[in-house]
């Protein structure tokens, strides 16, 4: 265990790292790892990686009950609401090898087998309708993992992994899930999570240009329910190694998970076993116990979209809106900057049309290289970085075919310039 936990701080630092560099420009995709708390509600998210599941908890805590409906059943129990990051079929994942339990490779030499080596017909959303229809006649979100979860790009820790070979691989294997979702039961997925959250892909590109293709926000987690780590010493130091992390959290700062998405696992840990079944009831009771109402991820940010844009703020009816609109406006962190200068570069950025920005993505032009071009192509130029004055600001909503009614100022606040956007989308 030691070992995984100073991973687990490697990769928290490397996060932070990646995190600071992708904060620099605003996107169409954001990162969604927490929102604003909600002044007076404590709200959380809860998601569940990997599954549909239809093999039994491990010990079998359920009766022979498939692991996804045992899940389901205790957050509908505890009046929760959660978000499945589901796979489609891992069975195409063959020929490999059997990994070795207790390492990262556990279910698979070169690629993930869910839910172990060679028992793929009883997992993912192709084998198991069943489990989807009954999840979403319950209420529950579900979001892209990827259909195969095959790695996006490459990684120092799964080395042996065999990755997808660009961005047109990656988008076709999100896309098979996606139709499968909207064909069989006529559900549209809006969020996804790249497997191991490896973002890089072959060619420059990331996962962010891949769900800007197709239309996702990418969702992430701010806290480890931490079923997923090989056995320690037994089942049920597992299941306090779930609990114990929370309470003291908790204990710290009864406030301490308001806007935060949790991560779990809708399958096996390392060892082949199943903590989770039995640490979800443990984990509701105390958050239901410190006030806690636990939603789906779309929930969490209908309430509060962004990471630090408060409900009480003068712009958020107009920053839900412009959101709602997929319009981008936020950083890649899914921060908002309210009280920051809106620049040239961003503001061409929101104003440049999707199906412009969509066609033009293979292009490598910088991160505001397109919507720059096209502000040119419609006569309108400026440098990237500096403050929008009021003038480039009115030529820009014209070309965007919006009124252009814009005071002439040489500068502008995030949050002046998101309500006047809003003003002309109405």
């Amino acid at each position: 265990m030691f070992v995984y936990d100073l991973l687990r701080k490697a990769n928290h630092r490397l996060k932070a790292a990646k995190k600071a560099r992708a904060g620099r420009f605003i996107s169409p995709v954001r990162r969604i790892e927490r929102v604003y708390p909600v002044k007076g509600q404590r709200v959380c998210a809860m998601t569940f990686d990997d599954g549909p599941a239809r093999t039994p908890s491990e010990p079998d805590l359920g009766g022979g009950k498939p692991l996804t409906l045992l899940l389901s059943g205790i957050l509908t129990e505890y009046g929760a609401s959660a978000t499945f990051d589901v796979v489609g079929d891992t069975s195409e994942n063959y020929p490999d090898r059997r990994g070795e339990p207790d390492k990262f490779y556990w279910g698979g030499e070169r690629y993930d087998h869910y839910p172990d080596f060679e028992r793929d017909a009883d997992g993912g959303a192709k084998n198991c309708p069943e489990l989807i229809r009954a999840l979403l006649d319950a209420g529950f979100e579900i979001s892209n993992h990827g259909y195969r979860h095959v790695l996006f790009g490459k990684s120092p820790v799964y080395a042996k992994r065999k990755p997808f070979d660009g961005l047109d691989s990656v988008v076709e294997d999100l896309t098979r899930l996606h139709r499968l979702m909207e064909e069989q039961h006529g559900y549209t997925i809006r969020l996804a999570r790249p497997p191991h959250y490896i973002d890089g892909i072959a060619g420059g590109f990331t996962s962010y240009d891949a769900y800007d293709l197709m239309g996702y926000h990418y969702m992430a987690a701010s806290f480890d329910g931490g079923g997923w780590k090989p056995e320690n010493g037994s089942f049920e130091n597992d299941v306090k190694g779930m609990v114990e992390p929370m309470r003291q959290a908790l204990e710290r700062d009864p406030a301490f998970f308001s806007g935060q998405i949790i991560f779990q696992k809708d399958g096996c840990n390392m060892s082949r076993k199943t903590p989770v079944a039995a640490a979800l009831p443990r984990q509701l009771e105390l958050l239901k116990s410190f006030g806690y109402r636990v939603v789906s991820v779309s929930e969490l940010m209908a309430l509060s979209p962004f990471e630090d844009l408060s409900p009480e703020d003068e712009c958020f009816e107009a920053a839900r809106l412009l959101e709602a609109k997929r319009v981008p406006i936020g950083y890649r962190t899914n921060e908002l900057r309210p009280d920051g200068i809106m620049t040239f570069g961003e503001l061409c950025m929101a104003l440049c049309p999707g199906e412009v920005r969509l066609a033009r993505i293979r292009e490598t032009n910088g991160p505001y290289g397109t919507a720059l071009k096209w502000a040119a192509e419609h006569g309108v130029t400026g440098g990237g970085n500096v403050p929008v004055k009021g003038g480039d600001f009115s030529r820009l909503l014209e070309a965007a075919e919006l009124p252009s009614s814009v005071p002439d100022k040489a500068s502008f606040t995030r949050r002046e310039a998101l309500i006047l956007l809003s003003e002309a989308m109405k």
